[in-house]
């Protein structure tokens, strides 16, 4: 039997277009792109700030709509730059109200086809948090997961990642400036789960959230965004130093010879040295605990005696245990746990201390639910589709 490789290789690479967007960028970028358009580095500082505060805390599709901008500076940026999001392809909304965007992405190479990712959106009665992917395809081949079936095309840019957020609120009406009865925003909490690895495209998933916990902007708090990774551990400190935000580890397996098959990342970075990384993990505390994922695959990892692992394993860690019932897709070969064995695993390590929820599966109908995300750049055939929605429909 043919092993799969740990990583994929990128296919492509981003082709930035003739008339670049400014999403994306820090305000010394900025600054710098305002400099090489003559603007004068008095106004420079000045410049920014007014473009920042239109892009990101009212959100303006349009240098147009700039209107404390003069309207000469606002001909002079339109002649140079966009300020352009991914574009809305189709919009899916489940019976649980979850909503699930497919995103086209721009590129200066008119021979490349165009490059989608896909974004979610799910709100519950005390947040709403939107899944936001770090890559088209992914560089990795986690055996349970839709996502990880796919090729890697490329990474996102920062003004990708941060697009799917201003893109969800241009969807929700969803900026500074919008009525409601509680002044209340939607978009409560980002989670960096979408398609791919976010930290293997480092630098790009770090600048996108700096951007977005900027109280001059986006203005969502680190401690509502969470990091989700497989264990790249390299850069799983570095996560803690630079960005500062809630992390998750996809585990999923308490002994590394399953896990070498669930995610086979483990070959590479094996369990131990993963659990290290995470007691090692700037600023985690009983306050801001790491999350472990757990996809509960019947007859798999699902016994009592993987959970008493699981406890014993985590033990020092300031730490909660989000069980997640497994999300099928077509092709699959594992089934979802029993409910009443789920319940015995929760309970189990509930009751050694940890808070253990579990995950109820949202948007299974839209193929938007944990695990399920593939671009329409590699669609599914009907038949497949129509087994997805019967399975969806026996929950």
């Amino acid at each position: 039997m043919s092993v799969a490789p740990l990583e994929k290789v990128p296919l492509e690479t981003y082709v930035p277009p003739a008339k670049p967007s400014l999403i994306g960028l820090s305000r010394a970028e900025i600054a710098d792109r305002l400099g090489e358009i003559g603007v004068a580095p008095a106004q420079r500082k000045m410049r920014t700030q007014q473009l920042w505060h239109w892009m990101y805390f009212r959100g303006a599709r349009s240098f147009a709509e700039m209107t404390s901008v003069s309207k000469e500076m606002r001909a002079q940026l339109e002649q140079h730059f966009t300020v352009d999001r991914p574009e809305v392809v189709a919009e899916q909304i489940s019976s649980d109200g979850t909503r699930k965007w497919l995103l086209r992405l721009p590129s200066g190479d008119p021979f490349q086809k165009a490059h989608e990712v896909e974004c979610v959106y799910i709100p519950e009665t005390d947040r709403g948090t939107l899944c936001v992917s770090s890559q088209v395809g992914c560089t990795l081949n986690c055996s349970f997961c839709h996502t990880g079936t796919q090729r890697l095309v490329r990474n996102l840019t920062a003004g990708e990642i941060v697009g799917q957020i201003m893109v969800a609120r241009d969807r929700l009406n969803d900026w500074a400036d919008r009525a409601t009865p509680t002044g209340g925003r939607l978009v409560t909490n980002i989670v960096m789960m979408g398609m791919g690895e976010p930290l293997y495209n480092f630098d790009a998933v770090r600048d996108a959230l700096l951007i977005t916990a900027d109280n001059e902007g986006i203005g969502i708090s680190r401690r509502r965004i969470t990091l989700s990774t497989s264990g790249v551990v390299p850069n799983i400190i570095r996560t803690g130093e630079e960005i500062g935000v809630m992390l998750a580890i996809s585990l999923h397996a308490v002994r590394d010879e399953l896990r070498n098959e669930l995610v086979p990342l483990n070959r590479k970075y094996p369990i131990a040295e993963l659990l290290q990384a995470c007691r090692d993990y700037p600023g985690s505390s009983n306050a801001r605990r790491i999350t472990f994922e757990y996809v509960m695959l019947k007859g798999v990892n699902d016994s009592l005696e993987d959970a008493k692992l699981l406890v014993k394993l985590l033990k020092g860690i300031p730490a909660k245990i989000n069980l997640i019932p497994f999300n099928p897709w077509p092709g699959s070969r594992y089934e979802c746990s029993d409910w009443e064995q789920i319940e015995k695993f929760s309970e189990y390590i509930f009751n050694a201390g940890y808070s253990s929820p579990v995950r109820t599966p949202r948007g299974r109908d839209i193929l938007a639910a944990c695990g399920q995300l593939k671009s329409e750049t590699e669609k599914l055939s009907a038949r497949e589709r129509q087994a997805l929605r019967a399975m969806a429909m026996t929950d």
